[in-house]
């Protein structure tokens, strides 16, 4: 009895004086102005990513020396990275004219995921599932376009759909291959990245928000699991960091191969 009346106190707390247990309605964000309400904190984390990866590079690249400078460094090093590791390892060749694309998608996905643990910052626009369509369709239109541009509308389709296989299976290879090529790729570039920005969102706030509660209840036998709500809350932040890292990377990657796949002969 004593620990149901424990857990009812909880729970009322948590749905009388904090926003717990968190819910979707968290990312709807309001807007900051009454007259623009599509101007939100969403947008504008989005144009300060932008606005701070511009300032970066230009200041980066300002008077390059011979000998870089720390920031000139990471300036170089993120865009050999792009370059060598992912677009001529991934795409050839042909993969040095895709580097500024790719290094620039890399840098905007990790920061504004990265802005999820940032204090004060503490969410991310990729947990609304609109800024990952975005950035898959743009991925989606790119490795299309190449693909059209070299080979032409019919052979690009040829080579997309139709597999070096027996005749009398291409009946059930061409749509599953249609599917997979052109609804499925835009599909999980879009729900990989928010999937994971979102979840990753919410347990951060169960842990943190938790703690509030637990620290807030009446019993003292319950005060203490605070620390350790807030002990895992600091754990998965790390944990957050390594994932907002691992999916920039993943998406940048998987925008590769599409296009290494989009400029191939035959797949």
């Amino acid at each position: 009895m004593g620990g149901d009346a424990v857990v009812a106190e909880t729970v009322v707390l948590a749905q009388d004086d904090l926003p717990f247990p968190p819910s979707v309605e968290d990312f709807y964000l309001p807007g900051l102005f009454g007259a623009y309400p599509w101007i939100t904190k969403f947008t504008l984390l989005v144009w300060l990513a932008v606005a701070a990866i511009i300032i970066f590079f230009l200041v980066a690249y300002r008077k390059p020396k011979l000998v870089p400078t720390f920031g000139q460094w990471i300036a170089e090093s993120i865009y050999g990275f792009a370059r060598k590791n992912i677009a001529e390892d991934l795409i050839g060749h042909e993969g040095v004219r895709f580097a500024p694309y790719l290094a620039s998608l890399f840098c905007f996905i990790l920061l504004t995921n990265l802005f999820g643990i940032i204090p004060f910052i503490q969410i991310s626009p990729n947990s609304h599932i609109a800024f990952p369509i975005v950035l898959a369709v743009i991925s989606y239109v790119l490795f299309n376009y190449v693909g059209i541009r070299r080979y032409g509308f019919a052979r690009y389709m040829k080579n997309s759909l139709i597999l070096p296989a027996p005749f009398f299976v291409q009946p059930i290879l061409i749509p599953i291959e249609f599917v997979s090529t052109f609804l499925i790729r835009p599909f999980t570039l879009a729900v990989r990245l928010f999937a994971n920005m979102f979840a990753g969102h919410v347990i951060l706030l169960v842990f943190t928000l938790g703690g509030v509660v637990l620290f807030n209840a009446d019993s003292i036998f319950v005060k203490p699991i605070s620390l350790v709500s807030w002990a895992m809350a600091i754990a998965l932040t790390f944990l957050e960091a390594l994932v907002a890292i691992l999916q920039a990377y993943v998406f940048v990657v998987l925008t590769a191969s599409y296009v290494s796949g989009a400029l191939a002969e035959e797949h």
